[in-house]
């Protein structure tokens, strides 16, 4: 298999992996069928359907910026930057759905939103398009944010 294939694959698999993970330890679904929640609530099924492609966009992004040739100090920082929140993305399911932890969740999704933040403009840096990937994720994370929120105020 191409060398560039193998990582492009890793680089996907990576948040991939960071999502099932946080879901099979938190309950995943469970909770949001029984609590209350905010107007503009979307189904359950949108979640997965969300979340699968936003782990293949930052994938993508930190495939492009692991393989785009700049030096690899300003990589490392950029991947670095992207590691912070990927344990964030990890943790706030955790925190919501299994711990029921409306306020802490929501928290750390505020941190969550900085950090991909952080990690956009760092990857933007490197690579446009990179950073391009990570809108749509910075975007639903903002969504999130008003979610968890809402349903810190409804429970």
């Amino acid at each position: 298999m191409d060398k560039n294939i193998k990582k492009r694959l890793i680089s996907w698999a990576i948040p991939l992996a960071v999502g099932i993970l946080a879901t099979l330890l938190s309950g995943g679904m469970d909770t949001y069928r029984v609590i209350n929640q905010p107007p503009l609530s979307p189904p359950g099924w949108v979640f997965p359907v969300v979340w699968t492609v936003l782990y293949v966009l930052m994938g993508e992004a930190a495939y492009r910026v692991l393989t785009s040739g700049a030096d690899k100090e300003q990589i490392k920082d950029a991947l670095t930057a992207y590691g912070v929140q990927l344990i964030l993305n990890f943790l706030w399911p955790l925190f919501f759905f299994g711990g029921r932890m409306y306020l802490t969740a929501f928290i750390i999704l505020v941190t969550l939103w900085i950090a991909i933040l952080v990690t956009t403009r760092r990857f933007s840096k490197i690579d446009e398009t990179a950073g391009d990937l990570l809108l749509p994720y910075l975007l639903w994370v903002t969504f999130a944010g008003y979610l968890n929120f809402g349903v810190f105020l409804l429970n």
